[in-house]
């Protein structure tokens, strides 16, 4: 009988032990291909693809800046250039840009994305990558930082995943960086250190058709940096990744579940409550989503009354940026914006 129940115990601690090592998911993933951060060749009309950079500097200000190729009904395939500065000499400002698809050019043989050279992502992602931001309207508005160091991007093996009918490509270029250089508003110009992430995507329809809220967050930590963007598909699927580098080992985690005090979360409203993210290591990030330093509409960057309009008609409603930083169980500070409609 003893004989038994020890066999039995060994067998359920095998079995516990399979169960436990299924749920850990350590994947080293794959480096990223130089051509990925070219642009990519449209596969259907609303395909949109864009560049974003989250900027968090030493000083306490923050920068948010993307370049995006996207469609927009009644015109054909456009580029739009946004940057945001928050708590910038104790305010925030923003600016949003349209341009021909053509003034989009890739230099590949350089490098570099340039716009009119007015808009310019030049050396590939990593160190000496060079990211300059310049156009006046509603004033003068300069971005020109380049990284200091940056830490190795990498992507699942499989990187496009399948979101009912359409598809999301995603590259965490930069999970994390430190830069120098400088930014400015009309005459104030501040010289700036801090750090920064650099995230890559693009899928076959507009973003709010595919995604009811999307979460991107950056960890200040250099030792263990942690980095990702991830989503709620319309169908309740989550979708993207995060990048983890614990002890120099990268991780390419995944995520399970977000739930909101304990319930499911399904990305209809932004929380009134943390976010708990669960991934597939079994770890927890917590957003403390419902406390953003910053609620942030997208509709800003668009002047008169028409204009507001077609893009609430596009997006199928009025895109918020909820932007904010808490600790994360490691008491570390982890930045963090929330987006839907």
């Amino acid at each position: 009988m003893n004989k038994i129940f020890f066999q039995t115990k060994i067998l359920l601690t095998l079995v516990m032990l399979m169960f436990s090592a299924a749920q850990v998911f350590a994947e080293s993933g794959k480096s990223i291909a130089k051509t990925d951060f070219f642009p990519h060749n449209p596969t259907t009309e609303k395909f949109n693809e864009t560049w974003s950079y989250q900027f968090v500097f030493d000083n306490g200000t923050k920068a948010f800046m993307n370049i995006a190729s996207l469609h927009i009904p009644a015109s054909g395939r456009k580029i739009g250039c946004d940057l945001a500065f928050w708590n910038f000499n104790g305010k925030s400002y923003s600016v949003g840009r349209q341009y021909p698809k053509e003034r989009l050019v890739a230099q590949k043989e350089k490098d570099r994305i340039t716009i009119k050279e007015e808009y310019i992502l030049e050396n590939l992602p990593g160190k000496g990558h060079r990211v300059f931001f310049s156009t006046s309207k509603n004033g003068d508005f300069l971005l020109d930082l380049t990284f200091e160091s940056a830490k190795k991007g990498f992507v699942p093996a499989n990187n496009s995943e399948s979101l009912g009918n359409d598809k999301f490509t995603q590259f965490i270029h930069i999970p994390y960086g430190r830069v120098s250089g400088k930014i400015a508003y009309n005459s104030d110009t501040l010289e700036v250190k801090g750090y920064a992430m650099m995230e890559h995507s693009f899928q076959t329809a507009q973003a709010t058709d595919i995604a009811k809220r999307v979460i991107s967050f950056a960890t200040r930590n250099s030792s263990k940096p942690f980095s990702g963007k991830i989503g709620i598909a319309e169908n309740g699927k989550l979708f993207g990744y995060a990048v983890s580098y614990k002890n120099d080992n990268v991780e390419i985690l995944k995520p399970l579940k977000i739930s909101v005090d304990k319930k499911d979360y399904d990305g209809e409203k932004f929380p009134k409550n943390a976010l708990e993210i669960l991934w597939s290591d079994s770890s927890v990030t917590t957003i403390n989503a419902n406390k953003p330093q910053q609620k942030f509409s997208l509709l800003n960057n668009f002047d008169g009354w028409l204009a507001k309009k077609a893009v609430k008609v596009l997006m199928g409603g009025e895109p918020f940026f909820y932007r904010g930083q808490n600790k994360n169980a490691e008491n570390k500070i982890i930045d963090w914006s929330v987006s839907g409609l």
